[in-house]
């Protein structure tokens, strides 16, 4: 297993039979290097998208279309996409799970919102969400934009997470504080790894 960031809070995860690309802003990121943008890429499998906010989703759909993968998310802002843009979607939602070649995903609640800039206003773009995602050894709690929440009690529970993805930028997300008390208090994570 790798997870290699592709700065903020994308990742490529290459995990058994599957390579990741989890909101993948590629293009225009002023923290990606536009010149490893063939590696970020090489061999992606499918490309999750975790909300609509324009440095989670700016070119992830392009992404699909240009390499022909399947985009995974929420069921509204799938079907939006694959009916706009003709590409190959998985959709599902909150609590779902799919299995993506030998890798479960599934998706969770977040304290976030998910929308785009249309004609200067938002436009609503289909449930945010984090995921957890599982081999038959490992499972990654990808968190998205949240904040601490209850709910997170219940992943342990439910998930029992060895990796951690936490968002921890404040002000649209939880802030380092939050994030270390959402680690300690309900997980039993063996590594953090905080982004935004």
């Amino acid at each position: 297993m790798q997870i290699i960031s592709l700065g903020n809070s994308r990742f490529r995860i290459e995990i058994e039979d599957q390579i990741l690309l989890v909101d993948p802003w590629l293009t225009g990121c002023p923290v990606f290097p536009a010149e490893r943008r063939q590696d970020a890429i090489k061999n992606a499998t499918h490309v999750l998208i975790s909300h609509g906010h324009f440095n989670h989703g700016a070119d992830d759909f392009e992404i699909a279309k240009e390499l022909d993968l399947p985009a995974v998310g929420s069921y509204d802002h799938m079907g939006f996409m694959k009916a706009k843009m003709g590409i190959k979607t998985v959709a599902f939602n909150k609590g779902g799970t799919v299995q993506l070649g030998r890798v479960a995903v599934t998706m969770l609640t977040i304290a976030h919102l998910s929308t785009y800039k249309f004609e200067n206003s938002p436009m609503y773009a289909g449930m945010e969400s984090g995921f957890m995602i599982a081999d038959e050894g490992k499972v990654i709690y990808f968190s998205g934009n949240t904040d601490v929440m209850m709910d997170m009690e219940l992943f342990e529970d439910l998930h029992q997470p060895d990796i951690g993805i936490l968002c921890a930028g404040g002000n649209f997300t939880m802030d380092m504080t939050r994030a270390a008390c959402a680690a300690k208090r309900f997980f039993n994570f063996s590594m953090v790894i905080p982004c935004y």
